[in-house]
């Protein structure tokens, strides 16, 4: 048995995804093929190879893939807030990584001729050791979209960064809290209506909610913050709610009689800037008892 090269002994190459795996097979639908995924790690991606100049990676992959290959070039591409990167290891035993080629501060690599098997896929960042962040991982076909070197809009159709949460109406504990990191380098006001601010393409929380025909208490999203944020909701009915300082300098957005469904939830900052520490309450009882 060879011996494991001693810049890849931290790294291990053959574990599944830390979030998730899938099989894709050319001409997949739909493309891209998105997930969330926490970019970042404690290894040095120059252990995988000297070359790799990927900042800091975790010792899993983050996500893998195993492709049937076709007529078609492969493009993997992440996107978030912060310097991510990309550390690829291919079918065949090469590394590719990539920093910014998607632009901005986001990285793209892309196969012309794809190999058939399996893609380990690590999505690193730059920064500190052992600092992670949120970002959408996205593997296509078609190439990288617009959004992915710095325009597009909010998305309602990735998954959340923050996660996503099952409520009934009377649900228990009233409020279901969740903190989240505001903002984002997209421009909320492209939405039209009262929406400002600046805020992710991904939706930091979702809430699928079943209504109640004896409920009149209303479905409500408040954020508590030391800084301004702004809140921006796609809901059950697919229109764009927003709201800046209902509350202070804090966003509420309460819906009287909400529709069963899902709603995709937006916090940002209303000046263009760092993300912000703040917390996102889901509450019926918002105004009462103190809340």
């Amino acid at each position: 048995m060879a011996a494991t090269p001693a810049y890849a002994q931290n790294l291990n190459t053959g574990a599944t995804g830390t979030h998730g795996q899938v099989r894709l097979t050319a001409g997949f639908e739909p493309d891209p093929h998105s997930v969330t995924v926490n970019a970042g790690g404690a290894i040095e991606a120059t252990r995988a190879d000297e070359a790799c100049n990927a900042g800091f990676i975790a010792q899993r992959p983050s996500y893998s893939v195993r492709y049937t290959s076709g007529e078609f070039p492969l493009f993997i591409y992440a996107q978030s807030e912060a310097d991510t990167t990309l550390a690829v290891r291919t079918p065949g035993g090469d590394w590719v990584c990539d920093d910014d080629s998607g632009g901005s501060l986001n990285p793209l690599v892309s196969f012309q001729t794809p190999e058939r098997g399996r893609y380990q896929i690590w999505v690193g960042r730059f920064g500190t050791e052992g600092e992670t962040t949120p970002a959408v991982l996205s593997i296509s076909e078609i190439g990288a979209p617009e959004q992915a070197v710095g325009g597009g809009a909010p998305d309602f159709s990735l998954e959340p960064a923050y996660g996503a949460v099952e409520l009934a109406a009377g649900f228990i504990p009233d409020p279901h809290s969740v903190e989240i990191a505001a903002g984002g380098a997209l421009d909320a006001s492209q939405l039209g209506g009262t929406c400002v601010g600046w805020v992710a393409q991904a939706p930091d929380f979702r809430v699928n909610w079943t209504a109640s025909e004896t409920s009149q208490l209303p479905l409500t999203f408040h954020v508590t913050a030391e800084t301004d944020t702004v809140l921006v909701i796609n809901d059950a009915e697919g229109n764009w709610v927003c709201n800046d300082d209902t509350d202070g300098i804090n966003p509420v957005v309460s819906f009287q009689g909400a529709a069963s469904g899902q709603y995709d939830v937006w916090v940002g900052t209303y000046s263009q800037g760092d993300l912000q520490p703040s917390t996102l309450h889901v509450t019926e009882v918002y105004g009462m008892a103190g809340e």
